[in-house]
């Protein structure tokens, strides 16, 4: 049974830092593309961040500069560090493990999801 569990989220000002994890299981993780994706009060669910296998990464144009998603194999867990937070990026957080090594950007190339965090920004 595949599992992907967040954790970090919380309430932090406007330019505040969260690192947000999620620990997985289940899957041989190190096959496996990982992404972050969002989805805000009302709105559809964004792509964030993604990783691939050996640790290239892709990012939306909103979170350039300001996050960075990184990997340990060795703990089946990935990680996004959000730094400069902003309150547009008040949302429920989403890791989930890829179809296969290559990263992506859209929801269908994702096969497994976490049941998210929330993160909070306030102004």
């Amino acid at each position: 049974q595949v599992q992907l569990v967040e954790s970090g989220g919380g309430l932090v000002q406007a330019g505040g830092s969260l690192r947000l994890s999620c620990a997985v299981s289940g899957l041989t993780f190190r096959d496996h593309a990982m992404g972050w994706f969002r989805q805000a009060p009302g709105k559809e669910r964004e792509f964030v961040a993604a990783i691939n296998w050996i640790g290239g990464t892709y990012y939306a144009d909103s979170v350039k500069g300001r996050f960075t998603i990184s990997r340990d194999n060795a703990k089946s867990t990935v990680y996004l560090q959000t730094n400069s937070l902003k309150p547009e990026d008040t949302a429920v957080y989403y890791c989930a493990a890829g179809n296969g090594r290559f990263l992506g950007t859209t929801i269908k190339e994702y096969e497994f999801w976490g049941q998210g965090t929330q993160v909070t920004v306030s102004s």
